[in-house]
């Protein structure tokens, strides 16, 4: 590939095809607004006496199910690019088998050590104990199975019409996939809360039953698939970005609280599930995109391919940055906000926006390479692991935005 510098990689065709798409897909990230919709009517569900954990726990349950819907995405979209899967509904590839069983099982594996960790951590805040972490491990099983059933299926939809429709999966599914996953993934978790702790005996036997019927599942699939090297490989290598997503969920927390003493009462509360999934689209589409280009030979795994990538990388900020301003405006209009008070609120979010996609654009890329060159296979890590930081990285942003602009 013949060197070139970034003017001239620019194409204004695939810069504007790249913007129409990603702003097709990032658009979806408007669906983050009813997320914390769910939270305020759910309210009375998560704050149960008997699980002082629920509320905690939430934060890495939408987490985890990214990570884990992240390399789903992620690897649909090179499979359909090279040819390795088919973009069909029923009689798929080996590979694509393959990837249905890896997901399932890293949605319990996942799902229990986020359960773990915030027992450990609950261990300090409120003093829990062996007994409290009985129902927290039934209630997470329970939603990770429920989650396994109705979102991977919308994911494999999502990848097979976009591909069939001449979109390109790794700029489209991710950003659409995701804020639909996170509106499901919440329903799953109240329902299972629901279950548990408010329908007697008879809810709690049915947590237990889904629970014994999922574990046993993917012990069959294990027992099955443990010889299958592609199986064995991506698990293997998911585990590492498995420690780092439940140690990246604790420090997001920790920023969340910042913002309460920064923005209380203002509306940013408002478009924060909507912008942490924007900034998360963007790295998705970032990340996915190289990593197919690295897959088919068109870009180089050195930093330098980087302007090579430009006009994905231009299409795709540059819709986050409309989508920015629509959050504003949303959220304006409903508070009854002023024509300045709109201004000033848009000004705080396309900061945020600089300050939280610049880092992520270089985040995604990095690791695509980084993974790339040490012989691993890029999808194990690029969108499980940019979706997680995104959430870090947007909170840290607009903390900065809010401190600069108040």
């Amino acid at each position: 590939m013949t060197k070139t510098n970034i003017a001239g990689a620019l194409s204004r065709k695939k810069l504007k095809a790249s913007l129409g798409q990603s702003l097709f897909s990032l658009s979806f990230d408007a669906i983050g607004l009813l997320t914390g919709t769910l939270l305020v009517l759910y309210l009375g569900v998560l704050s149960i006496d008997e699980a002082p954990w629920a509320l905690f726990l939430f934060p890495g349950i939408l987490s985890i199910r990214g990570a884990v819907g992240g390399l789903f995405s992620g690897h649909l979209g090179t499979g359909l690019h090279l040819g390795t899967i088919k973009p069909v509904f029923t009689k798929n590839t080996k590979d694509f088998q393959s990837l249905l069983r890896v997901v399932v099982t890293l949605a319990l594996v996942s799902g229990v050590s986020v359960g773990i960790g915030t027992w450990v951590f609950g261990v300090f805040l409120w003093n829990a104990t062996i007994i409290d972490f009985i129902p927290l491990l039934a209630v997470i099983i329970a939603t990770m199975a429920l989650s396994v059933v109705l979102v991977s299926p919308l994911t494999m939809v999502f990848s097979v019409l976009a591909f069939r429709r001449g979109l390109d999966p790794d700029v489209v599914v991710y950003p659409v996939a995701s804020p639909v996953s996170d509106i499901v993934n919440t329903s799953c978790y109240v329902l299972s809360l629901a279950l548990f702790f408010l329908f007697g005996s008879f809810g709690r036997y049915l947590i237990w039953i889904l629970d014994i019927i999922f574990i046993s599942f993917v012990v069959y699939i294990l027992a099955k698939n443990l010889g299958e090297k592609t199986f064995v490989d991506i698990i293997r290598e998911f585990l590492l970005t498995l420690l780092f997503v439940t140690v990246i969920v604790n420090v997001t927390g920790s920023l969340l609280n910042k913002i309460t003493g920064i923005a209380s009462g203002k509306a940013i509360y408002a478009v924060y599930p909507a912008i942490i999934a924007t900034v998360g689209g963007v790295g998705s589409i970032i990340g996915s995109t190289a990593t197919t280009k690295l897959a088919l030979g068109l870009i180089k795994p050195t930093f330098s391919s980087l302007k090579q990538h430009i006009n994905e990388i231009g299409g795709a900020w540059l819709a986050s940055m409309i989508m920015f301003v629509v959050y504003a405006v949303l959220s304006s209009f409903i508070s009854g906000a002023t024509l300045w008070e709109m201004a000033a609120f848009a000004g705080q979010l396309l900061t945020t926006n600089i300050l939280a996609v610049s880092v992520m654009v270089g985040i995604a890329y990095a690791v695509a390479i980084f993974t790339f060159r040490r012989g691993w296979n890029p999808d194990n890590f690029v969108v499980p692991i940019e979706s997680s930081l995104a959430d870090t990285m947007t909170t840290a942003a607009v903390i900065i935005a809010l401190a600069l602009l108040v």
